[in-house]
């Protein structure tokens, strides 16, 4: 929102608010208009590339190749996320067998058992070690960290939550400080 706006919504004059707004330091949020232009330049970019042998670019060229270069990134996205989540769980399926069957386990640790002439069973050690209580413990933990993130990424990529930004061209704390000169006009009326 521009200076202009805000003081025809404030009901004040526009010197009022540049004034203010220059004493108060308000600072203006542009990430919104960056990321816009931003895609902009990677939409040209990519039409350019993929249209570099047209004369004339049409409206329906650009949108239409702009639009598959995109979908083309959120569908590999996708099939990335989901090989990893389909990894995920066939590794959270393996820690289940091994919670669930325990003395199998200690059974194929026992199997294993082959001690050196010193009486020292390296392998045997390492697997203790890979299928003990705080081992499984671990991986329970990181897997859940992972399928977190795994779950957070889908949602992104297909569009969940999604919120769309309205751009006001003003930080919250600016628009805050507004709510509040207006407030004090208000209650001096």
């Amino acid at each position: 929102m521009s200076l202009r706006e805000i003081a025809s919504v404030a009901s004040i004059s526009e010197g009022a608010i540049r004034k203010r707004a220059k004493r108060d330091g308000w600072s203006r949020d542009l990430s919104a208009k960056v990321a816009s232009r931003a895609d902009d330049l990677v939409r040209k970019s990519e039409v350019r590339s993929e249209v570099r042998s047209a004369q004339a670019i049409s409206e329906k060229e650009t949108v239409e190749a702009s639009a598959q270069a995109i979908a083309n990134a959120i569908i590999s996205h996708r099939k990335d996320i989901a090989r990893n989540r389909g990894l995920a769980n066939k590794l959270l399926t393996e820690l289940e067998a091994q919670v669930d069957s325990p003395e199998e386990f200690e059974k194929l640790g026992e199997l294993m058992y082959s001690p050196d002439d010193k009486g020292m069973d390296k392998l045997n050690d390492l697997y203790k070690k890979v299928t003990s209580l705080p081992s499984r413990i671990d991986s329970a933990k990181k897997l859940g960290e992972t399928l977190k993130v795994l779950i957070a990424l889908e949602r992104e990529a297909y569009g969940v939550d999604k919120e769309v930004k309205q751009d006001t061209g003003l930080t919250g704390e600016s628009v805050a400080t507004l709510k509040k000169l207006k407030a004090a006009l208000e209650n001096a009326d």
